[in-house]
């Protein structure tokens, strides 16, 4: 039974990360992936294709809407198989990357999948044992299936077929409203197929502020996309030419057709058939693996990270949660424990919806005294030169210090823009501090000091 000083079983974004900071200070380390393909969700089935397609998308829809600019382009179309041909090249890229890191001989990489023996030693599904010092557990999340009568059916499509699409389908119905709902339902208006999206909780988007939510909503309707919120589904069922669905509506039955459906109704952590029991690793009620502070699980031995783990399922967080707990377990210094006060998320829709810091809703309940301004859109000068009028910018500030506590962003390329408020509450920067800052005119990132300039007077 061979022995390492550090295992990461799961080789994305969490766990590859983790096994390269742990290889800076052991060179006995192990990888282990039994995926069909190295990479990741991130790279594989997650962020870089669905961006890559929003992208070509937006395009799309900008040349579509060449008038509004005074431009004449008379015809601009999807080209299905092009635009799948350059997502694989553009994947390959990254995903070749990580597999030439994988398999340098830096690390044993071991294409199986594992359970727990006991708190140290794993099984690999072709019988070989292996016994760690310390583990991370980064095994990621799946598609649900909720229990609704039909959902079963093999022909429907989830966010992986979605992004394997080399056709344009006709028309699509999506089911849900979080992120990669809101995303693909989006993507598929703008390339061309009549979407009808039903989200059961009354607006998509739902951990997001209501009126941010409200603004993503005005925009699906204005470009075309037929919306329900606020739904009881019923029944799926398949027909001659497609699918139904029977949903609640305001007290009444209503069914929508089309020729395909996407299940976009969440992910679940990817913990079973790990042995967690003979671990000792305890999991949490909604089935993510149970950290401390340190990423450390119930058994102080294994950390977690990413999805399986949570509490965000969010790239970025899995990496600095990876490379903080392999140093952790190796007892080095660097930055962390994570800080989820600082938290950051974007949502790729148009208009994109970023986020950073504590929330209106947790501030009250806290009970911070804090004070909020906000800036619209459709009243600044490039974003109206770029009809891109939709949404508003809001900041919340701690009294009477004027400390930016968090923030909000629904705009056009709101993704980029909130990471200038991200640098000022993970620094404790006031809104005093940021006006000292030359906000370039005309730029969309001068909206930001216009509700700083507002806490500053009110304060």
């Amino acid at each position: 039974m061979k022995e390492y000083d550090f295992i990461a079983i799961g080789g994305g974004s969490g766990g590859f990360n983790a096994a390269r900071v742990a290889r800076g200070f052991s060179d006995n380390v192990a990888v282990i992936d039994g995926a069909r393909q190295l990479g990741g969700l991130c790279i594989l089935r997650g962020c870089m294709p669905s961006k890559t397609l929003i992208y070509s998308a937006e395009v799309l829809h900008l040349a579509q809407n060449a008038r509004a600019f005074g431009l004449n382009i008379p015809s601009a179309k999807v080209d299905m198989p092009a635009l799948h041909q350059r997502k694989l090249e553009i994947i390959k890229e990254f995903t070749d990357y990580r597999v030439e890191s994988m398999t340098s001989g830096k690390y044993d990489l071991y294409r199986n999948q594992a359970r727990f023996i006991g708190p140290n030693t794993i099984e690999l599904d072709d019988g070989v044992q292996l016994r760690g010092k310390k583990f991370i557990l980064a095994t990621g999340s799946k598609i649900a299936k909720p229990p609704i009568p039909g959902l079963d059916d093999d022909g429907i499509w989830t966010s992986d077929d979605v992004l394997e699409l080399d056709f344009l389908p006709e028309s699509v119905i999506v089911l849900g409203g979080g992120v990669v709902a809101c995303e693909l339902a989006q993507f598929l208006n703008r390339v061309g197929s009549q979407v009808t999206q039903i989200q059961r909780s009354p607006h998509i988007l739902k951990d997001q502020a209501p009126d941010v939510s409200e603004v993503v909503e005005t925009a699906f309707r204005d470009e075309g996309v037929s919306l329900f919120t606020d739904t009881q589904l019923e029944r799926i069922e398949k027909t001659d030419t497609g699918y139904s669905v029977t949903f609640k509506l305001q007290g009444e039955s209503k069914t929508v057709f089309a020729q395909h459906l996407v299940n976009a109704l969440g992910r679940y952590p990817a913990t079973r058939g790990l042995g967690l029991d003979a671990a000792g690793v305890d999991l949490k009620p909604n089935g993510q693996i149970a950290t401390n502070e340190h990423q450390q699980t119930s058994n102080p031995d294994i950390y977690a990270a990413g999805d399986c783990a949570g509490p965000y399922e969010i790239v970025h967080t899995a990496v600095l949660q990876g490379e903080y707990a392999a140093r952790h377990a190796f007892g080095k210094p660097g930055p962390g424990p994570l800080n989820y006060d600082h938290m950051l998320d974007v949502v790729f829709t148009d208009p994109q919806v970023a986020r950073v810091g504590l929330t209106e809703k947790a501030l009250k309940e806290r009970d911070i005294d804090f004070i909020a301004a906000d800036y619209p859109f459709d009243d600044h000068g490039k974003s109206i030169l770029m009809e891109a009028k939709y949404g508003f910018v809001r900041v919340f500030a701690e009294k009477p210090s004027g400390r930016i506590l968090g923030a909000e962003i629904v705009s056009k390329d709101g993704g980029e823009l909130i990471h200038a408020l991200a640098v000022a509450v993970s620094n404790n920067l006031t809104a005093a501090d940021l006006l000292k800052t030359h906000w370039y005119h005309p730029t969309l990132a001068e909206i930001i000091s216009y509700p700083l300039e507002d806490i500053v007077d009110e304060l």
